[in-house]
């Protein structure tokens, strides 16, 4: 028996076989039919996917055989990934001085026939084989050859479609975890700048009263926007660790509310002006979901209506309808709208698409990127139909979820 050689670029093949990470990994239906076929079409008992690591020959898939491998000094297919390119075929392995001592060979269930032809990564690196067994002497015609051969291309489609799902996993465990460190981050200014803020607008608003009669209108003026900038910093930290916490918050806590009295306590807790009216739908839907999410989704764009609207006489209409996926929400507005040029940006984190509000006061980018991700943490997706002067239109869909008995 002559033991297979370690090829030239063996640091690098073993480098790329690790970074498939499939060695000793589950039974996979896809690598097992693919040696069903090989056996049905070469007419051997035997067929097998072999990963070939610095020691040992395992199957990652086999057909007509129990064993799980071997020795790579035992293997056959040590010898096979030698000249990557070629198929190895033996017709008589008791004739071959390689294989003729192989304890595989010689023994009583002996193997006598051999085919295999090497698995590559995307830079020709041989990973394994795909190869077949008998225990007499045979011979593959040349269609048999050119079926094996493209046998063993689907199976390195299937190595590379295993190497983009692992990078596509160790981005989401990356991503994740900055997600984490971010919401951490914002929980952590939040806790530290809350208090300071407080203290700075309690203290305008004393000073306000203590020392109104030795100030000027100036010097009041000056306390005032002191205060209003506290309380504007104060909502922008809150709406920033909002955004970062809400789809952890709101993840899995399903329950059976009516839609109307969610936004009835909604418009009480805004405590709508005289002229604004809110209709909301004809038809109280009993809903099965998120109420709290949902609740925010609404108390976000509400908001937004309300502040972003300088007509003497406000206008909010809500509908709901339902299917058998989804429910589906719309709100619409007579306010001053967003321009077409602005809309394409209009969900993103920081970005501020439209004037200011009836204050006079520009958002901080932050609250419809908050309902984007609630909406899409709930299944659905959102759309604005808006124009200048024309009001808004917000469209989301939030999916059914099953209900749990």
């Amino acid at each position: 028996m002559i033991n297979p050689a370690v090829p030239l670029n063996e640091l690098k093949r073993l480098e790329s076989l690790r970074e498939l990470d499939i060695i000793d990994s589950l039974p996979e239906e896809a690598y097992d039919s693919i040696t069903k076929l090989a056996s049905y079409i070469c007419k051997t008992p035997i067929a097998v996917v072999n990963m070939i690591d610095s020691e040992r020959n395992w199957f990652k898939s086999k057909f007509g055989t129990d064993l799980t491998g071997s020795t790579r000094q035992e293997s056959f297919c040590g010898h096979t990934i030698l000249d990557p390119e070629l198929l190895l075929e033996v017709p008589d392995t008791t004739q071959d001085e390689r294989f003729k001592d192989n304890p595989f060979v010689t023994s009583d269930t002996s193997i006598k026939y051999y085919a295999g032809i090497s698995l590559l990564d995307n830079n020709g690196l041989p990973m394994g084989t795909l190869c077949v067994y008998d225990s007499k002497e045979h011979h593959l015609n040349q269609d048999q050859k050119i079926a094996l051969k493209a046998l063993g291309k689907q199976v390195e489609m299937l190595f590379e479609s295993r190497r983009k799902n692992k990078i596509l996993e160790d981005l989401k465990l990356e991503l994740n975890e900055n997600n984490r460190v971010l919401t951490e981050f914002a929980s952590t200014v939040s806790h530290d700048l809350k208090m300071p803020l407080a203290n700075m607008i309690l203290t305008a608003d004393i000073l306000k009263v203590k020392y109104a009669s030795k100030l000027d209108t100036q010097g009041l003026e000056y306390i005032d926007y002191l205060k209003q900038s506290g309380l504007t910093l104060s909502d922008y930290i809150s709406g920033l660790l909002d955004h970062y916490s809400s789809s952890r918050t709101y993840s899995g806590t399903n329950e059976e509310f009516f839609l109307n009295d969610l936004l009835e306590d909604i418009i009480d807790l805004l405590q709508i002006a005289e002229n604004c009216e809110i209709n909301i739908p004809d038809n109280n839907l009993k809903l099965y979901g998120n109420s709290a999410a949902l609740g925010q989704i609404f108390m976000n764009l509400i908001s937004n209506s309300l502040k972003y609207n300088n007509n003497e006489k406000i206008f909010i209409d809500i509908d709901c309808t339902e299917n058998r996926e989804f429910f589906n929400f719309s709100i619409k507005d007579n306010g001053i709208g967003i321009p077409l040029e602005k809309q394409n940006k209009i969900f993103e984190l920081f970005a501020t698409a439209a004037d200011a509000d009836r204050r006079g006061r520009k958002g901080h980018g932050i609250g419809l990127s908050t309902v984007k991700k609630l909406i899409e943490t709930l299944g659905g997706n959102i759309k604005l139909t808006s124009d200048r002067d024309q009001g808004a239109l917000f469209e989301f869909t939030i999916k059914r979820p099953k209900i749990v008995d």
